[in-house]
């Protein structure tokens, strides 16, 4: 997104963004047999997007501390069973083949489920795929801020039989012969669980747009607080239990807005509407191009959307990163992820060393080393100053460099004095956060195996 700075530099204004999330190791891509019956507008719909610390009395540094505290719970977790999966053998009963997610999310979806239709609250989850929501009756279930859902209650609901496509295409499960069920497990990087029946339904979004047959998990035993926030998860990721796959659209986007607009919403978009919603709304920004790359595959973890990252540019100068740092390997550890909710962009350590070397040589402000917001490199603002000149930002991708706004990576606190990098160290996967892609209509579109930034005023969407 091209702005009014030198090659160099840019003028930003003072404001904080943090924004957080919720990401996955998937499951399998195995092919489905069943699918819903939709009546969906041949254009696709739309869903609103609410962050789940809107509304709430927060300063902008508790905000972004908030974050930063479930992002890297969420990384720490998802190194770890990366490696765990890579380690385990083929033949080994106790490999990392389910999904493990952070055990927070940040964007909340709301739909119904059932005949007649009961309204509740999602997380919103591009690296995993299975839509679960808490049943009764509950062995143990966590608090939510809607009603259980009561499978009784409904005439649309049914079970799903153990020979069934979507039994298969979970990593983990088991035929209930007395319940003549298939029976689920899906466990999180931070304990968390969730087990119970997979069964179909009927589900209803922006309350007119019903689908019926929709493969989800029926949970009666849920362990954790990392989903309090709503009553369950909705999937987007590549695997054939997500939404996405579910429904047969092979396009999908999200519109995310600056964290500090309160009055304008995120948004969603399922089908065809993706691709065509910001020159519809009239909400592009002049003189900006759209950046479409490729995305990567990896069999090890087949929900996550994977980018091929390679190289980085601060001001003028390409950081001397060896190719290699963001390759995904064969072994399917390393590369690059794009999610929809993690709160910053982490890249590997090497990597963000580099980063950190060269965006510090070209600021003219003193390192704060207070470590106050969590974030690993920030610098003391000067009392009276209004705007600061900061370096540019390039990420070149293999067909594409995208450049970003000076707030898609820099975020600042006048009442701690500190304007700060919104990016963080990994060990391994690097993850392109949520920050770096607020207003952009990002579209991913599952046929051609691609990602477009679309520069968008998301708020007008």
């Amino acid at each position: 997104m091209a702005s009014s700075f030198s090659s160099s530099s840019l003028l930003l204004p003072f404001f904080l963004i943090i924004l957080s999330c919720f990401i996955a190791l998937s499951s399998s891509r195995r092919s489905l047999i069943d699918h819903p019956s939709t009546n969906l507008p041949r254009s696709g719909f739309r869903l609103t997007l609410k962050h789940v610390d809107s509304g709430k009395n927060l300063t902008k540094i508790q905000k972004i501390q908030r974050g930063i505290s479930r992002g890297s719970h969420r990384l720490n977790r998802l190194g770890a069973a990366a490696v765990l999966a890579v380690a385990s053998g083929p033949d080994d009963t106790n490999n990392i083949k389910a999904p493990t997610h952070g055990g927070s999310g940040e964007f909340l979806m709301d739909l119904a489920i059932g005949n007649p239709p009961v309204k509740y609250s999602a997380i919103v989850d591009t690296g995993s795929d299975l839509i679960w929501t808490q049943c009764k009756p509950c062995t143990e279930c966590f608090d939510q801020p809607t009603p259980i859902f009561d499978p009784k209650t409904s005439s649309s609901y049914s079970k799903v039989g153990c020979s069934s496509g979507l039994c298969d295409a979970l990593s983990r499960s088991s035929c209930n012969k007395d319940k003549g069920a298939c029976e689920y497990v899906y466990t999180y990087g931070d304990y968390s669980s969730t087990k119970g029946i997979l069964a179909m339904e009927t589900f209803t979004f922006d309350d007119e747009n019903s689908v019926s047959g929709i493969g989800f998990g029926c949970g009666d035993e849920n362990k954790g607080d990392g989903f309090s926030q709503g009553s369950g998860l909705v999937g987007l990721g590549r695997g054939p239990l997500s939404l996405i796959s579910q429904l047969k659209e092979t396009k999908f986007s999200y519109c995310l807005t600056s964290i500090e607009d309160s009055e304008a919403s995120s948004s969603l978009f399922i089908g065809s509407l993706a691709s065509n919603i910001v020159k519809k709304a009239g909400a592009s920004l002049a003189g900006e191009v759209t950046k479409t790359m490729s995305l990567l595959r990896n069999p090890n973890q087949p929900s996550f959307y994977y980018l091929d990252l390679q190289g980085i540019t601060v001001g003028s100068k390409r950081l001397p990163i060896e190719k290699s740092t963001f390759e995904l390997a064969e072994d399917g550890t390393g590369g690059m992820i794009i999610d929809s909710g993690t709160t910053i962009t982490y890249l590997e350590e090497d990597a963000f060393k580099a980063l950190s070397k060269e965006f510090t040589s070209r600021m003219s402000l003193p390192v704060d080393d207070s470590g106050s917001t969590g974030l690993d490199l920030c610098f003391t603002l000067p009392s009276n100053a209004k705007k600061i000149a900061v370096p540019k930002l390039v990420f070149h991708f293999k067909d594409a460099d995208l450049e970003l706004p000076g707030e898609n990576y820099m975020v600042a606190d006048s009442s701690t004095g500190v304007l700060c990098l919104a990016m963080g160290s990994s060990n391994g996967m690097s993850i392109f956060g949520n920050v770096q892609q607020q207003n952009f209509n990002v579209v991913h579109d599952l046929e051609k195996d691609t990602v477009s930034f679309v520069p968008t005023e998301c708020g007008k969407l």
